[in-house]
């Protein structure tokens, strides 16, 4: 069974940063680590060797606040970076489909009917139809941060009401966030029998 990591590639993550501030807004740097999920140093880390590299330019604003410029060897990295990225996701989607069907197959196999998806990204669509080509059915979508938001058709509640209204398997189905929502789930009293990762081990 393939078995996907916790984290994008570096160069993704610059991928992401530089797409991030290519509307060139005024954003502060906490602001870029919360977006992207990644620390403040790092943040700034990627930005200071952005700007050693010629990829962009700073133009400060009041209350620690900057807009960065992207220059014209930014655009054209950005743009190398893209083809990189598209790459990635290409070979991500293949590994996860299979993954996540391979997961949904033991459940069903084991007499399981429904499960929740824990997590909503770009990979929990890619779960969702792997879903799809079993008998399960999905139960329920929790996400404390996209609370009310709509995932085909389902409404997005939160971790507590979830666990609390649906005691079915939990799905992890955020690649990104793995670690830290299989933490947020033990610290709710999810027992690790109760949470499935796709890709672990038997």
């Amino acid at each position: 069974m393939n078995t996907l990591s916790n984290g994008a590639p570096d160069d993704l993550k610059a991928f992401q940063l530089l797409s991030e501030v290519a509307d060139e807004q005024p954003v502060s740097q906490r602001e870029l680590s919360k977006r992207l999920g990644i620390a403040l140093g790092l943040v700034n880390s990627y930005l200071k060797n952005f700007v050693t590299k010629g990829y962009i330019r700073i133009k400060n604003y009041p209350q620690n606040r900057y807009a960065y410029l992207l220059t014209p060897q930014g655009l054209a990295e950005k743009s190398r970076l893209a083809y990189q990225h598209l790459s990635y996701f290409t070979s991500l989607y293949t590994v996860a489909r299979q993954d996540y069907l391979d997961l949904f197959l033991r459940l069903e196999d084991a007499g399981v009917r429904g499960v929740v998806f824990c997590g909503v990204d770009e990979v929990a669509e890619v779960a969702y139809l792997s879903l799809k080509e079993t008998g399960l059915e999905l139960l329920a979508v929790m996400d404390d941060g996209r609370q009310g938001d709509l995932f085909f058709r389902l409404p997005v509640v939160s971790l507590a009401v979830g666990l609390r209204e649906v005691p079915a398997p939990v799905v992890i189905s955020s690649l990104k966030r793995r670690a830290e929502l299989t933490q947020a789930l033990h610290s709710l009293g999810v027992a690790e029998g109760r949470i499935f990762v796709a890709g672990a081990a038997e």
